[in-house]
């Protein structure tokens, strides 16, 4: 007879681990089921930000935002080791389209979301220190603002949560290739590949946390269940081999399309990203494009021209990512960031499907996900409470 869970998760991101170690908390029966390793693919090629999101109050994304930093917060005290508050500044010169009093407003939007917590604050870096913000260019420069958010090492924030599920009790195949599912009235029959061999276990719920690779898993569900309309949008950051910013991470305006770009040290390199590309292939085939490397090495120039110059020298790295988006027209930069949970039927939901999400938001994101199917799931007695569990490297 086939193994029998509460939840079985496809997927090894921030969201399939988010999940499972709060799932194995309130004390049910997880397996997770992962292709690679943990957190191989988008989970380790994001922009490494704890943030609330300060350009989604362009698009009066509030409740993100709010939610955004709460998760900070928590995140800050859960994981000292692998999330630190950074400060961040916003230069303004003659020709940037957000103009100061735009940015002082969102600023102090976003400190009041924040519930003036500590690292809410915010202000204006005095024009006598300029000259010692990482070669930043002073020509045309107005205005130096700097505010906090976080940052982290993504894939190693994954495996420490990974970390804490397993110390739960939750349980792997890894690798393991999903193949099929079949829907029951109660239950679920999973049907995957691991050491060569088919497999096959039942489960209560099925939880489609597979990320890019989302609306494929959802299409070898049977009965056939519906997939809503998304679209994958290519995100590519380079790594230079320059002298990393020493005051913090500078978030910068594009001046070909005006999109936000973080230029900011990681592991002691100079990371600058990211990009937005409507990605037609499939998520394995992801890679990042000439194209993409130019546009982002053209704005170090502008901004950091010495930096750049000395960073080029050799051939930067570079890794892309892929976002899970809603579909429809315009730019990739002015949709919703919202979380979409699709569920095949509404009382007692047997699959749910996890379509976009935030790094920041996966522990909210997790919360919502257990509230939605716990119609369909039996009494169990949690074991702890994750928003008391410490994260600590793996």
């Amino acid at each position: 007879m086939a193994h029998a869970f509460d939840l079985v998760i496809v997927g090894g991101g921030i969201h399939g681990v988010g999940i499972a170690q709060r799932a194995a908390a309130a004390g049910y029966r997880v397996l997770l089921l992962e292709k690679a390793a943990i957190a191989a693919g988008t989970s380790s090629r994001s922009s490494k930000l704890i943030h609330g999101g300060l350009r989604y109050l362009e698009t009066g994304q509030l409740r993100l935002v709010r939610e955004s930093l709460h998760e900070r917060t928590a995140l800050l005290r859960l994981a000292p080791e692998l999330v630190r508050l950074r400060r961040f500044h916003i230069p303004v010169y003659a020709d940037t389209r957000r103009r100061p009093w735009i940015l002082a407003t969102g600023l102090a939007l976003y400190a009041g979301l924040a519930g003036f917590a500590g690292g809410a604050g915010f202000g204006l870096v005095p024009s006598k220190e300029w000259g010692a913000l990482d070669g930043l260019t002073t020509r045309g420069l107005e205005r130096v603002f700097w505010y906090h958010d976080g940052q982290t090492d993504d894939a190693a924030l994954a495996r420490a949560v990974w970390a804490s599920a397993l110390r739960l009790g939750a349980e792997a195949a890894l690798p393991a290739t999903f193949i099929s599912a079949e829907r029951r009235d109660a239950e679920v029959v999973v049907r995957y590949a691991a050491d060569s061999t088919l497999r096959e276990c039942r489960t209560k719920v099925l939880v489609n946390a597979a990320g890019p690779w989302a609306a494929h898993v959802a299409r070898e569900i049977t009965p056939a269940i519906p997939v809503p309309d998304v679209e994958l949008v290519q995100g590519t950051h380079l790594l230079l081999q320059a002298a990393p910013p020493a005051r913090g991470i500078y978030y910068v305006e594009s001046p070909r399309d005006g999109r936000a770009i973080f230029v900011m040290p990681f592991h002691g390199a100079l990371m600058i990203g990211t990009t937005e590309l409507r990605y037609r292939a499939g998520p394995d085939e992801v890679t990042p494009t000439a194209g993409e490397s130019h546009y982002l090495l053209g704005i170090l120039r502008r901004y950091f021209p010495d930096v750049a110059a000395t960073g080029t020298a050799s051939p930067p790295r570079a890794f892309a990512g892929l976002r899970v988006l809603p579909g429809g027209p315009g730019h990739a930069f002015h949709r919703s960031r919202e979380t979409h949970l699709a569920v095949d039927r509404e009382q007692t939901p047997r699959v749910i499907s996890i379509y976009g999400g935030k790094l920041t938001t996966f522990r909210a994101t997790a919360a919502q996900v257990l509230r939605r199917i716990a119609s369909s799931l039996p009494a169990r007695h949690a074991i702890a409470d994750v928003d008391t569990l410490p994260l600590t490297p793996a």
